[in-house]
């Protein structure tokens, strides 16, 4: 037939131009990828928009929008072993601080609610479900001011602080007017009665420590102010608190100063705050005192309202006589003269001390040598037990202004005290997380806005993922697992961060259903034949919102494990190649956890 066959000559020469047209092609894309990695010319640019033009269609399957609702979900891709869900009465389950297990404890210096943790027998192998009706909360700001009550259906507060404008009950909503025990007409004026003696507004206040916070309305409110604010209180008969400042989307934690010290590294706050928070500030020789010493920055501020301030006012109300109401004073005095704090503010019911930027000579003078700690390492905290004694003070930490602060080198850095982490490690670092963060943007382009509030790093590193997230619609928890080569938490803070130490072994000092995407860098790697990879992911998809997203950069064959055991968690997943190309080892998991409520008909246990 005519056009059929083609003599051997014409072969030959098109076969010859095939070659020279691969080769010119595989030449042309191996120089022009060397040229956009060197960050000459036009490279960086063209690449990047052409990556904006396409992001479109990198996860079809995966949804990060709100549903609120089972309707439209799409099944899993993988299907291995299938965890199933808890009865519903651990819906708000909190594995270290459990109700029935504190009971067993003394409550001498509040030990039964400090953290006990079940043991490997006890812990539960199923998913904690939302309660009927959940929701997801409202986006930031209104969330500072409702709460879903399905999300959070305990209406005690409401009553017993009811005349204290904490919390207010109505129709299907709770709503918070920022009041507070000690601030019934507002946090807002009560902060601007702060703001006259203490410097809120240009940047040298911005982490904060809130002990027994109530519903966190104090650090609600310092957030207009651009301060962070770690909240922490007990799970007690203050049902809920620390549950409904997550959900309003503030930082908070379960936690109480009671034997074992703060799970945060020493110098880390410019202020700390106890309004009516009933610690016993003036017992057992001013431990607790001496406690926020040690995470209270030089030239920072102790803020104290209520007991035992304006005792001449109140002493009746306290059921205290005249002397003993004075007494407790007094003394929290002379423990605030021993730490060099010095008084700056009294009126009506606040306090103000201000920590000495350099107490070296006051401590000298005073003949504070037998007071001090003997141990080495001020940051060495977890599940260690809280002394009566003084930390050392360290060199004053010459610290930028915020925003300037998150940028600039921190001082454990360029004093030498960061082992194994140089400035040029910093710079380096901060580079990388950029990149990786602009990667995450192209992914899902909801981070950064009010889609993710709450976001957790579990691997938290020098914080620079938090540093290029950097946002006013989300703040991020930066854990230091307490088993990682460095400890980074001071640089963390340093840079205006808050962040807290933590074990991944252990469950998380917080409630279901509190944090809004999880990131998780080599995670997996770091606990590898420490504690079983199904016990982590039970515990992040404990912590995690319905709907919520998580992030994971591991090796592939750890992703890879981690991504059988999620098939059967009800989350849907995607595995992605490293930004630099599809020949290195590290990789992405992207995960999205389905809506989802309990029953009363579900009873795994």
């Amino acid at each position: 037939m005519r056009g059929s066959r083609m003599n051997p000559g014409d072969r030959r020469t098109r076969s010859t131009m095939t070659i020279v047209i691969v080769m010119g092609l595989c030449c042309f894309f191996y120089i022009l990828g060397a040229w956009q990695k060197s960050g000459t010319g036009r490279g960086d640019s063209i690449a990047l928009r052409v990556n904006q033009e396409t992001d479109c269609t990198i996860l079809p399957n995966l949804h990060f929008e709100t549903h609120h609702s089972i309707s439209g979900a799409n099944p899993l891709i993988m299907t291995n072993k299938v965890i199933e869900p808890c009865h519903i009465r651990y819906s708000d389950y909190t594995p270290c601080q459990d109700q029935n297990r504190a009971m067993a404890f003394p409550r001498e210096n509040m030990t039964y609610r400090e953290r006990h943790c079940p043991s490997e027998n006890e812990k539960l192998q199923c998913l904690i479900p939302a309660p009927k009706g959940y929701v997801t909360p409202f986006p930031w700001p209104k969330s500072r001011d409702y709460v879903p009550y399905a999300n959070a259906p305990y209406k005690s507060l409401t009553v017993e602080k009811a005349v204290q404008n904490w919390i207010q009950f109505q129709g299907d909503v709770f709503k918070f007017p920022g009041g507070g025990t000690m601030f019934p007409n507002g946090a807002s004026a009560y902060l601007d009665e702060l703001a006259s003696i203490i410097p809120l507004a240009d940047g040298t206040i911005r982490t904060a420590l809130d002990t027994g916070c109530g519903v966190a309305s104090f650090g609600a409110y310092l957030m207009d102010r651009n301060i962070l604010t770690m909240s922490f209180a007990p799970r007690d008969s203050h049902e809920a608190q620390v549950q409904f400042a997550l959900e309003r989307g503030v930082p908070a934690v379960i936690g109480v100063l009671g034997t074992i010290k703060l799970p945060y590294p020493s110098r880390s706050f410019d202020m700390a705050h106890c309004s009516r928070c009933l610690i016993p500030w003036e017992s057992d020789g001013g431990m607790y005192m001496m406690e926020v010493d040690r995470v209270l920055r030089p030239g920072g501020y102790w803020i104290l309202s209520g007991p035992p301030i304006n005792w001449n006012k109140y002493y009746q109300t306290w059921k205290k006589s005249k002397q003993d109401a004075e007494e407790d004073q007094r003394r929290i005095e002379n423990i605030a003269e021993m730490l060099c704090w010095d008084k700056i503010y009294e009126k009506e019911d606040i306090a103000i001390w201000q920590k000495k930027a350099n107490s070296h000579l006051c401590h000298q003078m005073n003949g504070h040598a037998s007071k001090m700690c003997k141990a080495q390492d001020a940051d060495d905290v977890w599940y260690k037990n809280m002394e009566s004694c003084i930390t050392p003070p360290g060199e004053p930490a010459q610290l930028k202004k915020f925003p300037e602060r998150l940028s600039a080198i921190p001082p454990r850095i360029l004093e030498g005290h960061a082992l194994g982490v140089t400035e040029e490690d910093y710079e380096e670092d901060n580079k990388l997380w950029k990149k990786h963060v602009n990667t995450y943007k192209r992914v899902n382009k909801l981070i950064g806005s009010s889609r993710y509030r709450n976001i957790m790093d579990m691997n938290a590193g020098l914080g620079s993922f938090a540093a290029a997230l950097d946002s006013p619609m989300s703040w991020v928890m930066n854990v230091v697992p307490t088993i990682s080569e460095r400890n980074t938490l001071g640089i963390i803070y340093e840079r205006g961060l808050i962040g807290i130490y933590h074990d991944w072994c252990e469950a998380f000092s917080t409630y279901p259903r509190t944090y809004d995407l999880i990131h998780g860098y080599g995670i997996f790697s770091l606990y590898q034949n420490k504690c079983d990879v199904e016990d982590i992911l039970l515990e992040m998809d404990r912590i995690l919102r319905p709907e919520g997203a998580v992030i994971l950069r591991d090796s592939v064959d750890v992703l890879n494990k981690v991504r059988s055991t999620v098939s059967g968690m009800r989350w849907k997943s995607k595995l992605l190649d490293h930004e630099d190309g599809p020949h290195v080892p590290e990789k992405i998991l992207i995960s999205v956890k389905e809506y989802w409520v309990g029953s009363e008909e579900e009873n795994s246990s």
